[in-house]
């Protein structure tokens, strides 16, 4: 379920104003919501790599696990595409490319300096029943030069935030607008770490230390937390 926009900006202005530490316009609160978005995204897969190096035997490596694999799975996408003469160009927003496949049968990646020798052996050529692929730049060049559909499965990143919005034509006040809007995608769970780390950048772009200390110390106590 993804993390309302609206409810995050409004929780960032209520803390500030109760701070008497002044107010963030929306195109300044969409470029630092966007910055902590994605330092919540990497951080899933820093926490991964510690819990992987935790006993494994424990219940609360299984717990971690799960919620880790819950978080990092909002991020997976399985789709079919069209190949043409064996190319597919992919979106921008790929982070990690899982698996390619074709008639069920999944491709197998090789380097570019490999392909050369790849074709020139009859025992390792590439054929649409094992097809190979080169992956650059987020685009897949099949070998043989395959036409059709092709199943591939990768980690996207999360779409940048932003909080929409129109101006009141007598007030000249920001008003919300969802339709123009785009919420955060990252795990529910994690919308306090979310929030503190937007009023960290608050207090980082409004020269005040105080909110950024106490947005640091929130944060600290929440990864602590989690990792009891």
């Amino acid at each position: 379920m993804a993390i309302n926009i609206d409810q995050v900006y409004k929780t960032v202005l209520v803390v500030l104003e109760q701070q008497k530490r002044g107010v963030i316009t929306p195109v300044e609160f969409n470029k630092i919501a966007a910055q902590a978005q994605q330092e919540v995204f990497t951080q899933y897969f820093d926490e991964l790599n510690q819990t992987l190096r935790l006993p494994q035997t424990s219940l609360a490596y299984a717990d971690r696990m799960a919620l880790l694999d819950e978080k990092i799975s909002l991020f997976k996408v399985q789709e079919t595409v069209n190949a043409i003469s064996g190319s597919i160009v992919l979106d921008d927003n790929v982070q990690e490319l899982g698996y390619v496949a074709y008639n069920d049968r999944e491709a197998q990646r090789i380097q570019k300096i490999d392909l050369y020798t790849t074709n020139q052996s009859p025992l390792t050529a590439p054929t649409e029943y094992y097809p190979v692929y080169i992956y650059e730049l987020n685009k897949i060049t099949l070998y043989p030069p395959i036409n059709g559909n092709v199943d591939v499965s990768y980690l996207k990143f999360p779409a940048n935030p932003k909080w929409g919005f129109t101006i009141d034509p007598n007030l000249g006040n920001y008003i919300y607008n969802p339709i123009s809007s785009v919420d955060f995608e990252v795990h529910q769970s994690d919308q306090p770490l979310l929030i503190d780390k937007i009023l960290g950048y608050a207090g980082v772009m409004t020269k005040d230390q105080f909110a950024m200390q106490l947005s640091m110390q929130k944060e600290q106590q929440i990864n602590t937390d989690s990792q009891k």
